[in-house]
């Protein structure tokens, strides 16, 4: 195997190459750095490395050697503009002479070789380097050795991505295992002392105290590693005073700041000189937009906090917040977490945002006040029906058979005059034929008794013949009674009998029933649960079924005072006087009846029933 020793020269090559592959510091820095190698490598007098487009011009990233915008610098990026444009656009490399500067910068006559610089296949800059005259070959070759080292910008920015992803990483990691550790406690206390001891731990830092808003100040609740501490403390007051002054500007606060800082620390500046040296952080713990809480950290002022480290903890305190809060609303007493409620729900209404909340919660408390303070109309629904004042029944007046039926419910008919119908009197006659057979053989009796002087034999056939004479004239009586006459003007409101003709009767059976629709009145069956509320002498409005247009006006005359089932439902009959009635009405109709009971809340018209049936089920 053959081997080749390296010149110095190429090991100080490959010493920069692999410094500049292990560089993590800014772009700029490394750029210049870059430049300053391969400037070595081409035998360049200056370079620079430039980004822009036709509309905003070019900017430089770096340059070497460094150089100041103005006079020379100017003018000569000013010549090489139109081909760095060119080479932004087309993505490939190219040559130009450069004419040389007249003046006390003129040099000899130069050439610029501009190569372009990608990121992710697309041109984002370009690569200038001013090298001296010198014939197509030796150009062609410095080029490629231009090119040949490009690839460390990628590498560079490579690198930094994947640095940074490790940083992200690292931040990540830190918050899920805080996150981990402030979820397995089961109260606030705890939780937050958790907290505390894990930023502890974790950033290096001497003390970490969390303090909770209470009304308009922050009040410490938690601190590592101390069990107990006193409000009344000179350090606990301290710390309140540094987490206010962060509540107050809802803002990172750090101590010693950062050179751009602008934000007020003289909280944090007093208690890092009481009680260090220190360096001291403040966050904000927000909840919904708003902070909710303040957490501080204080380490060493040799190890300030930095960029990366605040937003460790930001992401941290954001996503512990929601756990952390929750558990201090649970663990609080239910006094205060109905005055929290409650503050927070003013606080919407009476806030300068949430105008439709405003709206809805006036519409609200004005619905809400009208039903509670206006009074209506309180009536007790109960159904009707329709009953005549006047009625009388027809009965069969012997044990017969229906012959003849000559009415139909709904007729009209006349007292004294209108004929209902006709029984049979067929056995009545037989009967009565049977009766003065047997009356005339006692009278026979009586009289041949006289003639032969026997005064007993005559008086006991008298008696038996005045009593078949009594059985006659009863006979007689039901004989005419077979012919049933209205007894009353009215109308026919029992069952139709014509489909009953031949059938037997009793004595006593109701045949017809006739009412007189001049008299009618309505009998209600009130609900037990609103019985309580109804009072003779009260009125009310009735609508029947056929009529609901048309509603007539009644009084209570009687309550039945016993209970009845009716439709499996226990109601009590009431009786009412109608005080107009119509032609249609008739005994019988139906509909609803509705009692004034007085003037009550509408709250409680509509309620009283939800909460009767709460009395009974809770028994309160």
């Amino acid at each position: 195997m053959l081997s080749q020793r390296r010149s110095p020269e190429d090991l100080s090559v490959l010493s920069e190459v692999a410094a500049l592959l292990k560089f993590d510091g800014p772009p700029g820095r490394f750029l210049s750095k870059l430049l300053a190698l391969q400037c070595r490598l081409a035998g360049a007098d200056s370079s620079a490395v430039l980004h822009g487009d036709n509309d905003t011009g070019l900017e430089i990233l770096a340059a070497y050697p460094p150089v100041r915008m103005g006079g020379g610098a100017t003018d000569r990026i000013g010549r090489i503009t139109p081909l760095c444009l060119k080479v932004l656009s087309s993505g490939e490399a190219a040559i130009a002479p450069l004419e040389p500067l007249q003046g006390p910068d003129a040099s000899g006559r130069r050439h610029v070789i501009v190569i372009p610089v990608k990121k992710e296949d697309l041109v984002s800059a370009v690569a200038a380097f001013v090298v001296a005259a010198q014939g197509p070959m030796e150009i062609a070759a410095i080029r490629e050795r231009l090119e040949l080292f490009s690839f460390l910008g990628e590498h560079h920015e490579l690198q930094l991505a994947v640095t940074e992803g490790r940083k992200a990483l690292r931040r990540l990691t830190l918050t899920l295992e805080i996150i981990s550790v402030v979820n397995r406690a089961a109260q606030f206390i705890s939780a937050a002392m958790a907290l505390c001891n894990e930023f502890a731990d974790r950033m290096d830092c001497r003390r970490v105290s969390l303090g909770v808003l209470k009304g308009r100040s922050v009040r410490v609740r938690a601190m590592s590693r101390t069990d107990t501490f006193r409000p009344e403390m000179r350090l606990t007051q301290d710390i309140e005073a540094v987490m206010e002054e962060c509540l107050d500007q809802d803002i990172e606060v750090l101590y010693p700041p950062a050179e751009d800082s602008s934000h007020v620390r003289r909280a944090a500046k007093q208690f890092a000189k009481r009680h260090g040296p220190l360096a001291v952080l403040s966050v904000p713990i927000r909840q919904n937009n708003d902070v909710a809480g303040v957490l501080t950290l204080e380490r060493t002022p040799e190890r300030p906090f930095t960029v990366e480290e605040i937003e460790t903890i930001r992401l941290a305190c954001d996503l512990c917040t929601p756990r952390l809060m929750e558990l201090h609303k649970k663990d609080q007493w239910f006094g205060a977490r109905a005055a929290v409620t409650a503050r927070d729900g003013l606080a919407t209404v009476l806030g300068p945002r949430h105008t439709w909340i405003k709206v809805w919660t006036v519409l609200i408390l004005l619905v809400a006040g009208w039903l509670i303070f206006a009074k209506g109309d309180y009536r007790i629904d109960a159904p009707f029906i329709f009953q005549a004042t006047v009625q009388q029944s027809v009965v069969a007046p012997f044990d017969t058979f229906i012959k003849d039926v000559s009415v139909e419910p709904g007729d009209s008919v006349q007292a004294d005059e209108t004929i209902l119908g006709r029984l049979d009197t067929s056995e009545l006659r037989l009967t009565l034929a049977s009766l003065k057979a047997e009356q005339l053989g006692y009278q026979k009796q009586r009289a041949a008794s006289m003639r032969d002087g026997k005064t007993a034999g005559a008086q006991i056939a008298q008696t038996q013949s005045d009593k078949l004479a009594a059985d006659i004239r009863l006979i007689e009586f039901n004989r005419d009674q077979a012919t049933l006459v209205a007894p009353i003007s009215g109308w026919i409101v029992s069952k139709n009998l014509k489909r009953r003709l031949g059938a037997p009767v009793e004595t006593g059976d109701v045949l017809f029933e006739i009412a007189r629709i001049d008299a009618l009145r309505a009998e209600l069956f009130v609900p037990e649960e609103s019985i309580a509320r109804v009072l003779v002498g009260q009125t009310g409005e009735l609508a029947s079924v056929g009529h609901p247009d048309q509603k007539i006006r009644f009084t209570v005359q009687q309550i039945n005072p016993i209970a009845e089932v009716v439709n499996q439902i226990n109601v009590f009959k009431v009786r009412a006087k109608l005080h107009d009635q119509a032609d249609w009405m008739r005994p019988g109709m139906e509909g609803v009846a509705k009692i004034s009971a007085g003037k009550k809340p509408y709250v409680w018209i509509w309620f009283h029933r939800l909460a009767d049936w709460l009395r009974m089920k809770l028994w309160i």
